[in-house]
């Protein structure tokens, strides 16, 4: 009875004991270890491994870098081995027999999902896998383990709605005002439903998240100014009468070496929602691989929040990584939700070790479902904003499907002066924690606004791409105390206005005549040989007071470079996933020759990927049509 008893207590330190579990006692404990792999033979990451015993989930675990899995302290008996991952299809489901014997390793194939495959078999990993293939009678488990494998039809995920921006005629709004964004939650999210096989809802689609996913070829800054700004002007791709304005920022870049120390606050969600391989395992292993890149300078402490608050990891060195890993993975799920507790607790945490000069930063990874305690959005709110005062900033990570409250998380990222981002994938977790932790970590200047007077002689109208969340007032742009968006180290920020000549016409702009005063008048300076004038303001991460910088566009139209011609190709494709009436001439077909013609070096493979994506999203838009042949609308 006693490994009965310890086969159980692991079972429920892990997680995933799920009432239908039966483990029946047995003097034997064994190991499944093994692999799971793609058609090259190379290892894949981030993969949820369930084994199943009478129709139950068992024992879970998730791959790690290298693809490799390992289960300790196996009751014995027989299992099915369950791998699932987003745009992924196992080969097969190999079954597994523990006994007194040691249990050969186990390698798993799983390929990438072609379309008609996504429209048969792939859906939300943590929902089900494809179903297995059939087994025969020394492989049969019966109608519960078959039934394991049904969908959990209970999604409420929660996205702002948003509008498209409109033309706005500059005779009326000669000046548009937006706070910088650098999140990149929107694209990752957009990936995750593509390879789910569904088209995301048109209020997930957020253009200029999409667009900043990808670093573009701006030149470094020069002298003391944070970031270096960059424009272009050409004829806009979608709708050859217009011209489309690119404005590109490049933040300073850190050598490793030149990287501050840092004081990181993990505040993790260990609710009963955060259970799936695709919420807290995933974010585990995220940790783990930031763990290896920590130094003696750095400290990290890890609070968690369920019922209740707790301090997992007091702050310790970064160099004591088998203290930070054995924590790490100590971390298990289960109990209802008190954020707004947590936060409390991890922001003293972060105070207590407040380094002068370093990264002070809490990182809040959960699947945003704040549902115990104190509720109220603006209480929350007010708590970020005071923290940020004191320079702890918090960083908000998104995981996990069904019940994602993506409004709440970016909200609270904005508000902490912080980046919002998504992890559908062990990848991306490394991409936002590792590879580009300057960018995700490190603030070079904060509150960014940019304000762009246009010159009515040479534009009739104006359309800003995406931003409809961050859009400011007029007035707001020389408020300093007005928040705005933060740039880290090595960010790129990117921005497309869409350009309509003098005299065009353009529907849902016209106005009647003032009655009490004259209309603005275009003096002497429209006569000048410029399109708009941009300017921006921002501050030194420690300063209150912001600088300006004042940047003339001339009227010289280009041919399209590498940097405004992929940042067409991805504006295009957020349009149409939108259904935008805006789109033009768009199609996924000159989506796609754009990011191909334009992909440039892609060292890290993310544009190829993004041209896969597009194929992806164009088979599952012909196939998603109403019963009168027309395309179907993107749910909002």
């Amino acid at each position: 009875m006693r490994v009965f008893a310890a086969a159980v207590l692991a079972c429920l330190l892990a997680g995933y004991v799920h009432e239908s579990t039966t483990v029946q006692p047995s003097a034997v404990a064994g190991v499944v270890a093994g692999r799971v792999i793609n058609d090259a033979g190379g290892g894949i990451a981030g993969v949820r491994v369930d084994l199943l015993r009478d129709g139950a989930v068992a024992y879970s675990a998730v791959t790690d870098s290298k693809g490799e899995f390992r289960f300790a302290g196996v009751a014995a008996g027989r299992y099915l081995l369950r791998p699932a991952l987003q745009g992924y299809v196992p080969v097969s489901y190999p079954t597994v027999s523990v006994t007194d014997k040691p249990t050969p390793r186990v390698s798993v194939t799983m390929r990438a999902a072609s379309v008609d495959a996504i429209d048969q078999k792939v859906i939300p990993m943590h929902a089900e896998s494809p179903a297995p293939p059939a087994l025969g009678a020394s492989q049969a488990f019966g109608r519960r383990d078959m039934q394991a494998l049904a969908p959990i039809p209970f999604n409420t995920e929660a996205y702002d709605r948003i509008e498209d921006n409109r033309f706005r005629r500059v005779t009326v709004d000669p000046v548009s005002t937006f706070s910088i964004d650098v999140d990149t939650a929107s694209y990752a999210n957009v990936r995750r439903f593509l390879g789910e096989g569904k088209l995301p809802p048109a209020d997930a689609v957020r253009s200029e998240e999409l667009i900043n996913y990808f670093k573009f070829a701006y030149s470094d800054p020069k002298g003391d100014d944070p970031f270096s700004v960059t424009t272009e002007l050409v004829q806009c791709p979608w709708n050859p009468k217009n011209r489309l304005a690119l404005i590109g920022l490049q933040a300073k870049k850190l050598r490793n070496e030149k990287t501050p120390p840092r004081n990181l606050v993990f505040l993790l969600d260990v609710s009963g929602s955060m259970m799936p391989a695709n919420k807290l395992p995933l974010v585990k292993a995220a940790m783990k691989m930031l763990t290896d890149t920590l130094t003696a300078e750095d400290r990290v402490a890890i609070v968690v929040y369920a019922g209740a608050s707790g301090l997992a990891l007091p702050s310790t060195p970064g160099n004591h990584k088998p203290v930070i890993q054995g924590a790490i993975e100590e971390l298990n799920a289960g109990g209802s939700t008190n954020g707004a507790s947590g936060i409390r607790l991890a922001y003293n945490v972060a105070a207590d070790n407040f380094i002068k000069g370093g990264v002070n930063r809490v990182i809040l990874a959960t699947d945003g479902d704040f549902n115990v305690g104190v509720t109220s959005q603006g209480e929350l709110i007010r708590l970020i904003e005071e923290e940020r005062e004191r320079g702890i900033f918090l960083s908000v990570i998104g995981v996990g499907t069904g019940n994602l409250k993506d409004s709440t998380m970016e909200k609270l990222a904005d508000k902490g002066n912080g980046n919002y981002s998504y992890f559908d994938s062990l990848h991306e977790a490394r991409r936002v924690l590792v590879a580009e932790a300057g960018a995700t970590l490190v603030t070079v200047a904060k509150d960014v606004k940019i304000q762009v007077e246009f010159n009515p002689a040479k534009v009739g109208a104006y359309r800003l791409v995406g931003y409809e969340n961050r859009l400011l007032n007029r007035e707001d742009f020389n408020n300093d105390r007005k928040d705005a968006g933060e740039i880290g180290a090595g960010h790129t920020v990117t921005a497309l206005y869409e350009l309509a000549p003098p005299g065009a016409s353009i529907d849902g702009t016209d106005v009647d005549p003032l009655k009490y005063q004259e209309e603005p008048k275009a003096n002497g300076s429209s006569r000048s040989d410029e399109v708009m004038t941009v300017k921006l303001r921002y501050k030194q991460p420690t300063a209150d007071r912001s600088q300006l910088m004042t940047i003339p566009v001339k009227d010289r139209t280009a041919a399209l470079s590498e940097n405004v011609g992929f940042a067409s190709a991805v504006a295009e494709f957020g349009m149409l996933l939108r259904r935008s009436e805006f789109a033009g001439r768009a199609t996924w077909e000159s989506a796609r020759a754009l990011a191909r013609q334009f992909r440039g070096e892609d060292q890290d493979g993310y544009r190829a990927e993004f041209i896969k994506l597009i194929d992806l999203a164009s088979s599952l838009d012909r196939r998603k049509t109403d019963t009168d042949g027309e395309p179907a609308k993107i749910q909002r």
